[in-house]
């Protein structure tokens, strides 16, 4: 097991466990797992597999690395893929739907979250539904696996008031620049911290990301995050070329931006402070202003409209709004 397939499988059980602990007890379950992991080696975590699974996993981990996936999910499918073929026991070619049932079964008593139950789901189905198109199973396993229901959760984007709090509770010119950052220009957490200083466009107020299977595209920064974010790098010393740096390190990685949200959040009052809801807040913004949803599609990266819609918070007021003025 790679570093970063350990760095997964922490994260998945940190999840699972923090479900059923306090934060302080999950931190502590995570540190005393963390000293033992580090007493084994970690290879011998991996499927207990015969060579044929395990040459199957890797041809179709190749193919989605060819077609432009992250590293980090590869890692994630890796893993998954791994744990739940070590679960059922049972050899690739010779798994049925019977088997695979059960074992969602099992995730469902467990306790999972419906949301983590899906996403092993998926990518289970995406993994058996490609070995069969490219004919190295005689027959999907997963063909009839029904997914499991999803409550209809409706994520709300931050609120004008709660935007405010979050840029109040920032005590430096880095932090103020990364709420602003974001909220301007919704980009994904992992293509902020690819970012360099360069990368920003100043006169055109713009800047080209490379989001999901390294596809470019152009993000726009308004005047107060322009003038925020200038702010910030001219009150640098370090020679890093990073667009946002750490303390003692040349470059924020993911971690290290959720720290900073999390910390804002505690400081600020404000609930659920995470990457992906400055991502729906300007979504929502933007339509709510006019902008076509075909547009706001564009601005965030999504190659389907209806991932777009997935983003946008409609309140009633506007709704009612609407009504009024069409009906």
């Amino acid at each position: 097991m790679s570093i970063a397939d350990k760095k997964v499988f922490m994260k998945e059980i940190e999840q699972s466990v923090g479900q059923l602990l306090t934060v302080v007890q999950t931190s502590e379950v995570m540190k005393m797992l963390a000293e033992h992991l580090d007493s084994y080696d970690m290879k011998a975590l991996d499927i207990g597999g015969n060579e044929s699974d395990l040459d199957l996993l890797q041809v179709y981990l190749d193919a989605k690395s060819i077609a432009g996936l992250s590293q980090k999910s590869l890692a994630h499918y890796r893993l998954t893929i791994n744990l739940a073929l070590k679960d059922i026991g049972v050899p690739i070619r010779k798994l049925t739907i019977y088997h695979v049932r059960p074992y969602f079964k099992k995730l469902k008593d467990s306790g999972l979250k419906e949301s983590t139950i899906n996403n092993k789901r998926d990518i289970l189905c995406a993994f058996f539904g490609w070995l069969y198109r490219e004919k190295l199973i005689e027959s999907d396993p997963t063909a009839n696996l029904a997914p499991t229901k999803r409550p209809k959760v409706i994520r709300k984007p931050y609120s004008t008031v709660e935007m405010e709090r979050l840029k109040e509770a920032c005590d430096n010119d880095r932090d103020r620049a990364i709420v602003h950052f974001l909220r301007s220009t919704g980009c994904r957490i992992n293509e902020v911290c690819a970012l360099n200083r360069d990368d920003i466009n100043f006169a055109s107020m713009s800047l080209v990301v490379y989001g999901k299977g390294a596809k470019e595209r152009t993000v726009f920064i308004d005047e107060v995050t322009g003038m925020v974010l200038k702010r910030y790098l001219d009150s640098r010393t370090d020679s890093s070329e990073s667009l946002f740096v750490g303390k003692g390190t040349n470059r924020l990685t993911d971690d290290g931006f959720r720290y900073v949200l999390r910390r804002l959040s505690k400081k600020s009052g404000v609930e659920n402070v995470h990457p992906h809801r400055f991502r729906r807040t300007l979504a929502t913004s933007l339509i709510d202003h006019g902008m076509p949803i075909q547009e706001v599609a564009v601005i965030l990266g999504h190659d389907k409209i209806d991932t777009t819609l997935k983003y946008v918070y409609i309140c009633n007021d506007n709704v009612k709004n609407a009504y009024r003025k069409y009906a």
